[in-house]
């Protein structure tokens, strides 16, 4: 896939387009590195007309890709995807055409750790509930509030993004309990599980859950009436992975009955959430637009990855960073 000589690592000319929206300093950070390669941005694929062909390098977030626009990039080799999740990705046509995808993943971790944290202490603290008072002008201070420290935080998933939730959680007195395909011990964790088994007993234990899993055929409906069930009354949960991990009937359930005593939701089945969702209507549920994993220093981050990667393109040497198993998903 490399060329050959000093010269295709830096100066070799390429056809980078870009559906990212990326900036003037971005565009100067890669020809800082790679002076040859220049990235032409657009506001999506259907801007390129007959030169679609010709694309070499696509740089995306994941969700302007189909079997027939593969079908039209002929010169498509590389993808590099400016998020964690290729849930939205034709994975078996890339695979078919032996085309590599790259991900972000690692480029989350602070702000959404930051997102749970804040949610975790939010509830704890109950801040939702003073600023509704607040509003209505009422001095009330017989509402209980509570600590993190001492309690369990339990975390499907171990990636990146768990990791600094963990590491970040720890410094609050929290537990961290998490749960892998595997099993084996994560830095940063007290437990980690696994299997089913593993799982009822996170779910039993935990007073905090998060869900971080990568969104597959196996993850899909992995919180079901079932887990809900299982989980404390006391317990709060919450989703920063892929709506299709909860089910959603099952969760409204859950909070309509007391199951759980609340959520907070980053991800949804529909989004936008439709306007007549029952979610909207819910006191023990916050919800947010898919933004916690946004950042001012997204790009930048995703820069970086990219840039290793083209070094690797370019020099047909060394490991890509964060490759996709298309069969796995992830």
């Amino acid at each position: 896939m490399g060329q050959n000589g000093t010269e295709s690592s830096t100066h070799r000319r390429l056809n980078v387009v870009s559906t990212v929206p990326l900036k003037t300093k971005h565009g100067e950070r890669v020809k800082q590195v790679f002076p040859g390669v220049e990235i032409r941005t657009v506001q999506g694929l259907e801007q390129m007309g007959n030169d679609l062909a010709e694309i070499e390098v696509l740089i995306t977030y994941g969700m302007d890709l189909d079997d027939r626009r593969v079908e039209q990039m002929k010169s498509l080799r590389w993808i590099q995807v400016f998020s964690a999740g290729v849930d939205r990705m034709p994975l078996a046509a890339l695979d078919r055409r032996g085309i590599v995808v790259t991900n972000a993943r690692g480029v989350h971790g602070p702000q959404m750790a930051e997102h749970a944290l804040g949610v975790m202490l939010m509830h704890s603290r109950r801040l939702l509930e003073f600023a509704r008072l607040q509003r209505e002008r009422v001095w009330d201070r017989k509402l209980r509030v509570d600590e993190l420290g001492g309690k369990v935080l339990g975390v499907l998933g171990t990636g990146a993004i768990a990791q600094d939730l963990a590491t970040r959680s720890r410094a609050f007195g929290l537990t961290v309990w998490g749960h892998n395909r595997s099993g084996r011990a994560v830095d940063g964790f007290d437990r980690v599980f696994s299997g089913k088994d593993g799982l009822d007993e996170l779910l039993a234990g935990s007073d905090y859950l998060v869900v971080l899993v990568p969104f597959t055929a196996q993850t899909r409906g992995m919180i079901g009436e079932a887990e809900l069930r299982r989980m404390k009354s006391t317990a709060f949960l919450i989703n920063m992975a892929r709506g299709g991990v909860v089910d959603e009937p099952a969760l409204v359930r859950a909070l309509t009955e007391g199951w759980i005593a609340g959520a907070a939701l980053d991800v949804f089945e529909q989004e936008p959430l439709p306007s007549d969702h029952p979610f909207w209507g819910l006191e023990n549920c916050l919800l947010t637009p898919h933004i916690s994993g946004l950042s001012p220093y997204y790009n930048d981050r995703a820069l970086e990855i990219f840039l290793r990667n083209l070094k690797v393109y370019l020099s047909g040497a060394g490991e890509w960073v964060n490759r996709v198993d298309s069969r796995k998903g992830y």
